[in-house]
C-alpha cells in the first residue's frame, strides 16, 4: 500500500477531483476540514478545541449513502441505538495510555481519568485531481494537560468512480515513558450505520439489520471474527436498497500484524493489537506495548467503502 502525493489545490483549483477545505471558528482555530470528491461531499474531519479526539463524520459511499452512525452528533435519527457516545464516525484512540482513557472519553463519561487528543497544528492540506491529503499533528494529553504522546497523521483520500478509499499513516511518538495497556477498548475504529449492523436479539426493528462481517480467512459473523487475527475485515450489508461494504485493511508492516479485531455485531468495526488478554480470554497474556521517550509506533490502514460484498469488491 503506497501513499500517493497529489498536486496541490493551488495548481489545480478548477479540475481537482478531491477538494479539501478548512473551516475556522476564529482566525487561528480550525473547527473542521471538509472533503469533497467529484463535487460531492464525502466527509468532515472534526478537530476543533471542544473535540476530545479527532474523528471523520459522516463517511459516505460513492453513491452518497451515509455508512456511519450519526449518533451522538445527531441524536434524532430513527432506528439508531444510543449506546457508546464515544463512538464517533471514524477515529483512532486507545483506552489505556498510562492509565488514562483516550477511547471512552466523551464529555458525558468524564471521571478524571479521561485523556484528550488535541490538535497541535495542521501541517498541510492539499487537493488534487486523483487524490488529496491532510497532514496534522496532535498531542495526547493527560487530564492535567500534560502531553504524553505526539501523533502525526496523514490521511490520503482517493478519487474513484464507484469506491471511496482512504489511506491512514499514523505515528505515535512518546514524549515520556508511556504504556499502551492491554485492553480491548481500541484502537482504529468505525461505528457503522444501523443497516450495516448484524441482526441481533437486541437490534431495533427498523431499519432492518442486514450486515455481516467477513475476515481474510473467510470466517464470518461476530463470533468468528471478534478477537481473531486477520489481515482485513469487511463489513457489508444493504443501505437504502444498495449493497455496500466497509473494509479495513491492516498494513503488513504494522506492529504485530495481522491485527486482532474488536468488531461487534452492533456496528463497531475496529482493529486493535493491544487487547490480547481479552481477545484470547487468557489473563496470563499481555498485549501492552511500552515506549521509552523518543520511541515511536507507526500504524497504517486502508479503508475502502465499496459497492457489493467482499467477493464482488475483490
Amino acid at each position: 500500500m503506497k501513499l500517493a502525493l497529489c498536486v496541490p489545490a493551488l495548481v489545480l483549483p478548477l479540475c481537482a477531483q478531491v477538494s479539501i477545505t478548512q473551516h475556522n471558528t476564529t482566525q487561528h482555530q480550525a473547527e473542521k476540514l471538509s472533503v469533497e470528491i467529484a463535487g460531492k461531499p464525502f466527509t468532515d474531519f472534526y478537530i476543533g478545541p471542544e473535540i476530545r479526539k479527532p474523528y471523520l463524520h459522516p463517511l459516505r459511499s460513492a453513491s452518497g449513502k451515509i455508512v456511519t452512525r450519526m449518533y451522538p452528533m445527531d441524536a434524532n435519527v430513527p432506528g439508531e441505538s444510543k449506546d457508546h457516545p464515544h463512538h464517533r464516525g471514524l477515529w483512532f484512540a486507545h483506552g489505556d495510555v498510562n492509565g488514562y482513557d483516550f477511547w471512552g472519553n466523551d464529555a458525558s463519561q468524564d471521571n478524571g481519568k479521561k485523556g484528550r487528543v488535541v490538535l497541535a497544528k495542521i501541517d498541510k492540506i492539499a487537493s488534487g485531481k486523483s487524490s488529496g491529503f491532510i497532514d496534522c499533528t496532535f498531542n495526547w494529553n493527560a487530564p492535567d494537560g500534560k502531553s504524553l504522546v505526539t501523533e502525526t497523521r496523514k490521511m490520503v483520500f482517493y478519487s474513484n468512480s464507484d469506491k471511496r478509499v482512504i489511506d491512514f499513516d499514523i505515528t505515535l511518538l512518546a514524549i515520556e515513558k508511556v504504556q499502551f495497556g492491554d485492553t480491548k477498548e481500541g484502537t482504529f475504529a468505525i461505528r457503522l450505520a444501523p443497516g450495516l449492523e448484524e441482526l441481533e436479539k437486541r437490534s431495533l426493528p427498523q431499519p432492518v439489520r442486514t450486515g455481516k462481517m467477513v475476515n481474510a480467512q473467510g470466517k464470518s459473523g461476530e463470533k468468528e471474527v471478534w478477537g481473531k487475527r486477520s489481515e482485513w475485515v469487511d463489513y457489508a450489508g444493504t443501505l437504502e436498497n444498495e449493497k455496500l461494504g466497509v473494509a479495513i485493511l491492516d498494513h503488513p508492516d504494522n506492529p504485530h500484524h495481522p491485527t486482532y479485531w474488536h468488531s461487534r455485531g452492533y456496528g463497531l468495526h475496529a482493529a486493535n493489537i493491544f487487547g490480547v488478554h481479552d481477545f484470547e480470554n487468557d489473563k496470563s497474556k499481555n498485549g501492552a506495548i511500552t515506549l521509552e521517550p523518543g520511541q515511536s509506533l507507526r500504524f497504517r490502514y486502508r479503508v475502502i467503502i465499496h459497492p457489493g460484498d467482499y467477493q464482488s469488491a475483490g
